[in-house]
């Protein structure tokens, strides 16, 4: 385990799917065809709580949400790629922008598309109720659900591994 608290403390940025890891992955439709999405408080201040520890947060997704962007914007996340189908092009950027090597990343999946860019980071991590086959690859897998504090679970093994932070 020696290894993973080492690779779990070299984490600088954390990259997160969207639905099904930030949400549930339910998309609620109303009868106007807007959209909503549901969003866990506890992962939003464990994100914030990874802020204070040095950490710094990218979104690749497949789909493209207005309430996403608001929800990304509310935790400060600015970089975050909608509509990418092959997530490999955002990842790339976010290498190339960030000068971070990816083994200074962790990826939080829970699906097919996330397969690649798991394999290419430092630690990747699968939600508790991720496909079957992500969970298989997956450095680490969370007990909570996606969209359920599965984000904050894993952000905080990301901290206690680099020292904590203080609670206010």
């Amino acid at each position: 385990m020696a290894g993973m608290h080492d690779r779990l403390k070299a984490i600088e940025l954390v990259i997160f799917d969207a639905d099904g890891v930030l949400t549930d992955g339910s998309i609620w439709l109303d009868d106007e065809d807007r959209e909503m999405l549901r969003f866990s408080v506890q992962d939003g201040y464990g994100i914030f709580r990874g802020y204070r520890a040095g950490l710094t947060y990218a979104i690749i997704t497949g789909r493209t949400s207005k309430a996403l962007l608001i929800r990304a914007n509310r935790l400060q996340i600015e970089r975050v790629y909608q509509g990418q189908t092959v997530k490999q092009a955002a990842f790339d950027d976010i290498v190339a922008e960030s000068g971070l090597h990816p083994r200074q990343m962790a990826y939080v999946g829970d699906d097919l598309n996330d397969l690649g860019l798991m394999q290419q980071v430092g630690v990747s991590c699968a939600v508790a109720n991720a496909r079957d086959e992500v969970r298989a690859a997956a450095d680490i897998v969370t007990t909570a659900r996606g969209g359920e504090g599965a984000v904050r679970e894993f952000l905080e093994m990301i901290i206690a591994a680099k020292g904590g932070v203080p609670t206010p």
